[in-house]
This record gives structure tokens, sequence and C-alpha cells, in this order.
């Protein structure tokens, strides 16, 4: 991804995922890079951010999304990321 936005380096969660934007009269794919920081020095959030390869969509501008959640927050997503991820690993064994 040339003119990232998001820094990235050995210590980003996930780079290169498969990412898709949809909006209306658009649905365009595009690599991703998804990542989870907190503040180095008295943390009191939890910051997700997410940039989608801006060389691969036509529809969207340049950008990158950030949410900041609680501590409760990234339990509660946690939880249910394993929830899902259980159901997802159940299928395909079966």
């Amino acid at each position: 991804m040339v003119d990232r936005l998001l820094k990235v380096n050995a210590y980003t969660t996930f780079d290169l995922l498969d990412g898709r934007v949809e909006g209306h009269g658009f649905d365009e794919e595009a690599l991703a890079v998804l990542n989870v920081t907190a503040p180095r020095q008295d943390p009191d959030h939890v910051k997700l951010q997410l940039e989608m390869d801006n060389t691969q969509l036509d529809a969207v501008e340049p950008h990158a999304d950030h949410v900041t959640l609680s501590a409760a927050e990234a339990r509660e997503l946690a939880a249910e990321l394993e929830e899902y991820a259980g159901k997802v690993e159940a299928a395909q064994s079966e």
C-alpha cells in the first residue's frame, strides 16, 4: 500500500487483510490494515484502526477509520470475536 495514513510496522496487528468497502452504488474490494493499540502512558482507551489500500479503490478517498473503545467495550468486542470464531471453526470441521 502506498501513501498510507496509518503507521505499519512489525507491531501492527494485521496487515494485508482482505477488505471490502460498500456504499450506495458501489462495492469494492481492497487489501486492508487493521490495528489495535492503546496509549503507551496512562492508557484510558483502546483504539481500533482500519485503512483500506487506496490504490485499489475508486469510489472512496484515501482515509483511515478509527474507533475508540473503553476497556469494557474492547472486552465485549473480544468476546463477540471469540464466539463467531467458534462458529466458523465448528462449521469448517463438519
